[in-house]
């Protein structure tokens, strides 16, 4: 399943990551594309403070970590920042396998999986839009995990 949706702000971006959180299970792997600036962490950032549901949970990049852990209620995320990664392999120091199974996988610079990339996953791509702040996002269903899940995400939550 595809789904194209357009994002006018980051306000909107933290809609769409409500959204998503709202409809959460263990072993979900979202995988976020996109450049530099595309508003990756940012959306990250959002999912994890909804998922929380606390709008000023502290949500440090995991840029030089590669890894945060957050043991959240209802269930534990992983916010992974693979960019420093020169082998799909280094992946398992971090643990990944547990985080697949035993909570969400928000995971920044997929693409350094490579042949350890889960099949069953949502892709969100995220490229820059009509002006500045907007964002042209296309979620990607691949597996039975999410088809029924993204059939009401709108991107315009309230």
């Amino acid at each position: 399943m595809e789904k194209n949706l357009v994002i006018k702000n980051q306000a909107d971006t933290e809609k769409l990551a409500a959204e998503l959180a709202a409809v959460a299970r263990v072993g979900d792997v979202i995988l976020m594309h996109g450049t530099l600036g595309m508003g990756k962490s940012a959306f990250c950032r959002a999912y994890i403070r909804a998922l929380a549901g606390n709008p000023d949970e502290e949500v440090p990049s995991p840029t030089f970590t590669l890894v945060q852990i957050y043991d959240l209620e209802p269930l534990p995320v992983w916010h992974f920042d693979l960019y420093r990664l020169s082998d799909p392999e280094e992946v398992h120091e971090l643990d990944i396998e547990d985080a697949f199974s035993e909570a969400v996988s928000l995971i920044e610079w997929p693409e350094r999986l490579e042949h350890l990339t889960p099949e069953n996953r949502l892709n969100i791509y995220i490229e820059p839009g009509s002006n500045p702040d907007a964002r042209r996002i296309k979620l990607v269903s691949h597996g039975e995990n999410w088809e029924t899940r993204l059939d009401n995400i709108s991107g315009n939550a309230a």
